[in-house]
């Protein structure tokens, strides 16, 4: 295939998962219909077809750019800060801000996708399932490390901790998404703080 061909086939397919993405932001990842994203994007089912193959390879390509997308707005905005404390807290800053700038159409794409996916068995769900695994284990490493330098109690242990991050997470989407609080990010940083108290 000539390189012009391969850079236009990928700049095609960059464009569908993309437009792929926030389709499903909003409808979920069961609305990405080959039929609706072919429409979406101006070309034939049978051509988004030919870079995809079924629903199932399309839910995938927008799951992992989404996750991809994540990483950029959240994980490098704070990977550069001093593990422990000083990188939980930046985390933490960084993920009520990709909700507060609504970086996906539909609001938090994981927290949509894991109220659709979570009693749906297959690829895309076990896929879904391990990334967020991921990224509480992550959540977990920097608080206990704070935890080992004294920067945060023993108690409550760091798995809890994340826990309770990840739940106060989806709550600020909530509100966002449903009430349409935008008080929420406010009280999501105030919640923040009194987990996660910044050192002294």
């Amino acid at each position: 295939m000539p390189r012009r061909s391969r850079e236009d086939t990928a700049e095609t397919r960059r464009q569908i998962v993309e437009t792929a993405v926030g389709v499903a932001s909003v409808d979920g990842l069961e609305g990405l219909t080959i039929g609706r994203l072919a429409d979406d994007v101006g070309m034939s089912k049978s051509g988004l077809l030919n870079h995809f193959g079924n629903k199932e390879a399309l839910q995938l390509a927008a799951l992992r750019a989404a996750q991809q997308r994540f990483r950029v707005e959240v994980w490098h905005r704070a990977a550069d800060e001093a593990p422990g404390l000083p990188r939980l807290r930046a985390v933490a800053e960084a993920w009520v801000s990709y909700l507060e700038r609504r970086v996906f159409p539909g609001g938090c794409f994981f927290a949509a996708a894991t109220m659709e996916m979570d009693d749906q068995p297959g690829p895309v769900r076990d896929e879904l399932a391990e990334s967020m695994s991921r990224w509480l284990d992550t959540l977990a490493t920097d608080a206990r490390e704070a935890q080992r330098v004294g920067d945060l109690p023993p108690e409550p242990t760091a798995e809890q901790l994340a826990f309770e991050l990840q739940g106060l997470i989806f709550a600020t989407n909530w509100a966002l998404q449903l009430l349409h609080d935008d008080g929420a990010p406010a009280r999501a940083r105030a919640a923040i703080d009194r987990l996660i108290p910044p050192a002294v």
